[in-house]
């Protein structure tokens, strides 16, 4: 059975297509049937929209709480009637409203080792650690979302990254967005065999 997969952007959605490329290919046995972002401008749409996948700014409205904004977007989803929503890059915490949604079907790719710089500007704080002489490693992990804490979620896969001597910040982040994009279609291979 393919696998139904909703993927949540906020940016530029390099590992959103590392998703759409393997679809492709058949090396994963999954179809993006919607992407949606927060941000109206992300690159991510362009990237849905050249695939032939559905690309939604899904905006808040004026005077919106968060938790009604979740609870719309996760009625939305529901329509699509996903296997995983795939959390590639979404910069937002999404509340119990939406997570009660899709219990053990959230995904998220996070760009530390757990236990270690939850939350935004990971890579940076842990090249900022290396070079404060910290830590000599970091790393990525993929994890499920099933609740409200940032970046602590059950963990699916991580993989080690070390932090080379002559890395510069934007080495370093390239080297963790090859990572990731591997790993996150490993660890989704993993998760679509169970459906």
């Amino acid at each position: 059975m393919t696998a139904r997969l909703v993927v949540l952007i906020s940016g530029n959605g390099s590992n959103l297509q590392a998703i759409l490329d393997a679809c492709a290919s058949g090396e994963l046995d999954a179809k993006v049937i919607s992407v949606i972002s927060n941000k109206a401008d992300a690159y991510g749409l362009v990237r849905a929209k050249n695939a032939g996948v559905e690309s939604i700014h899904f905006t808040k409205l004026e005077n919106e709480s968060r938790t009604d904004y979740d609870t719309r977007l996760a009625n939305y989803i529901t329509t699509k009637l996903p296997d995983y929503i795939i959390l590639a890059g979404w910069m937002r915490i999404l509340s119990s409203n939406f997570l009660s949604s899709f219990p053990n079907r959230v995904v998220n790719l996070h760009p530390a080792l757990p236990n270690t710089f939850p939350g935004t500007h990971a890579i940076e704080r842990a090249y900022e650690a290396y070079k404060r002489g910290e830590i000599k490693h970091t790393g990525i992990m993929v994890h499920l979302v099933p609740d409200e804490g940032v970046d602590n979620g059950p963990v699916l896969a991580s993989e080690i990254i070390p932090i080379l001597t002559d890395d510069t910040l934007d080495s370093l982040e390239t080297r963790i967005h090859q990572t990731e994009h591997k790993l996150l279609i490993t660890t989704l291979k993993e998760l679509i065999t169970k459906i």
